[in-house]
């Protein structure tokens, strides 16, 4: 088990030396892990409930998913590239007042970094009244998890799904053991989603489907604060139409008081995610469509005008595309009007 690794060691040096948003804060020894001890919310400026413009500026994903639980609705989580993306995507939300998470998978931060996405959808949350969350989507290890905590983010997710099942837990644990102790929401995986999320492994062959008496176990033993389910979709391009294994998430909801989280979501029939919302999903993800979306606006646009060279001009076609396709989703989730 590791104990005070690279980035926890960065963390507590880069705040004490140089005045960071950690600077003067109590460290404590949990589980061979120093981490901050939370005093209200660890993440810096940061916040659970409802965002006043001007003034806190990202929240976690808990209070947003709690809520969404309580009333049956869907939170949308968006996988963001670039700028254009975080801005098309805050449009959306801000238009049908929905609050909104936007995510970036290790293999999107491998284009830019932590610190530049994090830059970027921080800016995006200081200038609006809908609730923004910033969360690590598919963290591939405990030292990754650290790390976007280190540089800002409100929400985790390690996927020791790829793992045996008592190495998933033992992986889990550990990094909601530490979200726990500075304040922040864990998401973890169990069962198997499909397809291939950038460049980690594809999933092919496998029993796709979590066990809910499996799920009771790993969530009692982990302590994660949501959980993503297989139930029968997958990520990137789906060749056939998906089907959500309705009755599966019936079960692991009815065992489970966690939110559950749905992968894979992009291509799957709006009446089928409705229905899996109704039977317990809180937090749905988008990735592929945002991607084509984009794609389509900008080749579009530089199909007509092959003579454009400046970029802004395509990029705010494929901006468009995506703002369209987020609220058409957030009013399927049943978010709209909730932020």
């Amino acid at each position: 088990m590791p104990t005070e690794d690279d980035a926890c060691v960065s963390l507590r040096t880069d705040s004490n030396d140089k005045g960071g948003d950690f600077a003067g804060r109590e460290w404590i020894l949990y589980n061979g892990i120093n981490v901050w001890l939370a005093r209200g919310c660890a993440v810096p400026r940061c916040r659970d409930g409802p965002v006043q413009k001007g003034a806190i500026m990202l929240v976690t994903t808990k209070e947003m998913l709690l809520d969404a639980k309580k009333n049956h609705y869907g939170v949308g989580a968006f996988n963001v590239e670039n700028l254009e993306f975080v801005m098309a995507v805050l449009k959306a939300a801000e238009e049908t007042k929905s609050p909104v998470i936007m995510q970036t998978t290790p293999g999107t931060i491998k284009a830019a970094g932590l610190d530049y996405f994090y830059g970027m959808v921080k800016a995006a949350a200081e200038r609006t009244e809908v609730p923004v969350a910033l969360h690590l989507d598919h963290g591939d290890g405990y030292n990754r998890c650290m790390q976007a905590l280190r540089t800002g983010y409100t929400s985790v997710m390690i996927d020791g799904s790829h793992e045996l099942f008592e190495d998933n837990i033992a992986l889990t644990k550990l990094v909601a053991d530490a979200g726990a102790a500075m304040g922040v929401p864990v998401e973890a995986e169990l069962g198997k989603v499909g397809g291939k999320e950038d460049d980690g492994p594809a999933v092919e062959g496998e029993n796709p489907y979590t066990d809910p008496d499996e799920a009771v176990e790993f969530v009692e033993r982990t302590g994660c604060t949501s959980l993503a389910i297989g139930v029968g979709t997958a990520h990137g391009v789906y060749v056939g139409t998906p089907h959500i294994q309705q009755d599966v998430v019936k079960a692991i909801a009815s065992k489970l008081d966690i939110p559950l989280v749905l992968h894979g979501t992009s291509g799957v029939p709006d009446e089928q995610v409705a229905e899996a919302i109704k039977n317990g999903i809180c937090k749905v993800n988008y990735a592929t469509e945002l991607r084509q979306a984009f794609t389509k606006g900008f080749m579009r646009y530089m199909s007509e005008n092959p003579e454009c060279f400046d970029p802004k001009k395509p990029g705010r076609e494929g901006m468009a595309e995506i703002t369209d396709i987020v609220k058409i989703r957030m009013e399927n989730l049943g978010s709209v009007g909730r932020a």
